[in-house]
């Protein structure tokens, strides 16, 4: 995306499924990842949770490690 940080602005709250459509749609290169974990407000976040204007989410791509 080129940036560590991005201001969405919401007009009402909307659900981590629908922030994923928006962003997918914004930024078509986040389609190439194999998967993206959302967090709202430092907690794993599932699909139908709802985020608000004053919410903080962070993407978390996929990672590996031992």
């Amino acid at each position: 995306m080129g940036c560590s940080e991005l201001v969405v602005p919401l007009a009402e709250p909307i659900t981590v499924a629908a922030l994923k459509e928006r962003l997918y749609n914004d930024y078509p290169v986040l389609q190439n990842l194999p998967s993206l974990v959302i967090a709202v407000n430092s907690q794993y976040a599932d699909e139908d949770t709802l985020i608000d204007d004053a919410d903080e989410v962070a993407l978390i791509p996929p990672v590996s490690g031992g």
